[in-house]
């Protein structure tokens, strides 16, 4: 479940999470459960969660960009992202770090403006220069423990969810968001 209480959320997570204008994801454990789909034709299949989609266009409706860097690449991760509308959208990228530099300097914005969300050793150097790192749940330990903020459900699951919901309950548009709904 996500964030319900946004008083859960401890001070400095709170204030780095308010400075944000650009949230990265990952995709492999991040915004699906890891899992690599094969068919017999060899074609990849991807599960995304519906409210994680809703998290990111919502992020993105009040004027939070989106963006994916990820390691491999995938027709299906290129068709989520048009789907929500996704317009930083860069796979294959080995230095995730650099790509995430690139992209800060695309959108002119310092690095303390960027969240960046993994789950396992290839996304660390993208974390250590985000101004706010967060790790899924089910977070290999030592991305977990390099992380400012951990989620509570795993990659997959909702967790770009919560990233969504933690980030617009810190910039005060939460409850406007709530009652749009309503």
């Amino acid at each position: 479940m996500a964030y319900t209480h946004y008083t859960e959320i401890p001070a400095d997570v709170a204030e780095r999470a308010a400075r944000i204008r650009v949230v990265v994801f990952d995709v492999d454990g991040t915004l699906t459960d890891g899992r690599l789909w094969y068919g017999e034709d060899g074609r990849e299949t991807k599960v995304f969660h519906v409210h994680d989609g809703l998290g990111l266009k919502r992020l993105q409706e009040n004027g939070i960009k989106v963006a994916i860097i990820t390691a491999r690449i995938s027709h299906p991760v290129s068709l989520r992202a048009e789907e929500l509308g996704i317009q930083h959208v860069y796979q294959g990228q080995k230095d995730k770090r650099a790509t995430l530099n690139a992209l800060l300097e695309a959108l002119n914005l310092a690095p303390e403006q960027a969240a960046f969300v993994g789950d396992d050793l290839p996304d660390l150097p993208a974390m250590g220069i985000s101004g706010l790192a967060v790790a899924v749940a089910n977070a290999h330990p030592w991305v977990a423990e390099r992380a400012h903020w951990r989620t509570r459900l795993t990659g997959g699951y909702g967790a770009a969810r919560e990233v969504a919901d933690l980030i617009l309950a810190a910039q005060g548009k939460a409850e406007a968001e709530r009652d749009r709904w309503l």
